[in-house]
């Protein structure tokens, strides 16, 4: 029952992310029009359509707007896991294509590796019509307990 309690608190943090419940707008513009296909601890699929408003110049979706989506979703397929937030400690992307506007792209999370306090999440994001993939997200987290009180051992 706990794992079905934090997958959902992970999907319903992801949710006000698009809304823009939690967030700036500019994340809320981003992830808007993300819906998801199907969640499991662990693991989120999602769908796509590219929006007109997250694109660059020569009308492919904007490398930032990929990034800022990537992020949050590897931050959520984690969140299911571990059920807190966590510190990012390394994020890269490899781009392999571009996404037009209004082309549909699908979006698989996994969290790949738990060790103690890291787990790294691994974020796909694929061409819905041939499975081609667009980009490739890595993410490494650890959780991040802070003390409310100094250690006496402290030289600050």
């Amino acid at each position: 029952m706990e794992e079905h309690t934090t997958l959902q608190k992970s999907l319903k943090w992801l949710e006000d992310l698009s809304k823009g419940n939690l967030s700036h707008e500019l994340e809320a513009l981003t992830l808007k029009g993300l819906q998801i296909v199907d969640a499991q601890k662990g693991s989120i699929h999602c769908s796509f359509i590219v929006p007109s408003h997250a694109s660059d110049v020569d009308g492919n979706w904007h490398v930032g707007a990929m990034a800022t989506l990537i992020d949050d979703v590897a931050a959520t397929v984690i969140y299911s896991v571990a059920d807190h937030a966590k510190a990012s400690l390394d994020f890269s992307i490899s781009f392999h294509s571009t996404a037009k506007i209004q082309e549909e792209v699908v979006i698989e999370a996994k969290v790949v590796v738990e060790k103690g306090q890291l787990a790294q999440a691994v974020v796909e994001i694929r061409r819905k019509r041939n499975a081609e993939l667009i980009a490739l997200g890595k993410q490494w987290t650890a959780t991040h307990k802070l003390s409310a009180k100094p250690s006496r051992d402290s030289k600050l």
